[in-house]
């Protein structure tokens, strides 16, 4: 029905509008916007710890373009590795203080953007109901 296509635009708008303010904000402190989510997802399973292949998965990325992603992240200072002290072949990945602050104000930005669009998202996904 047309009411669908339309429920479907609107609410496909609102995710583009979304991340395109999380681009943004990653821009603006020197990130790409891959780089931003990678942070997210390495202290998003906290207290657990995530490897390189768990971090393709969750970014839904190739394994050798983890691997770029984390190189850049660990050369600029916000992510280490840590070896797994029974298998050297394992790393789990760790924000370091750079990285915990960069997020930690990313995060802040975000939650009042989730609070702003809130209202708007919840009126769409009613709709999903009728």
């Amino acid at each position: 029905a047309d009411a669908d296509y339309k429920l479907l635009a609107d609410f496909r708008h609102v995710l583009r509008q979304f991340l395109a303010f999380s681009e943004e904000r990653a821009s603006e402190l020197g990130l790409a916007s891959q780089q931003h989510q990678a942070l997210l997802a390495i202290k998003g399973v906290a207290p657990a710890t995530l490897s390189i292949g768990d971090l393709a998965q969750r970014l839904v990325i190739k394994p050798n373009s983890a691997v770029g992603l984390v190189n850049r992240l660990v050369l600029s200072g916000f992510v280490t590795r840590r070896m797994d002290d029974a298998d050297h072949r394992k790393a789990s990945l760790v924000l370091t203080r750079e990285g915990e602050a960069i997020l930690a104000e990313l995060t802040v930005a975000h939650r009042n953007e989730v609070r702003r669009i809130s209202p708007l998202l919840d009126v769409l996904l009613r709709q999903l109901d009728d």
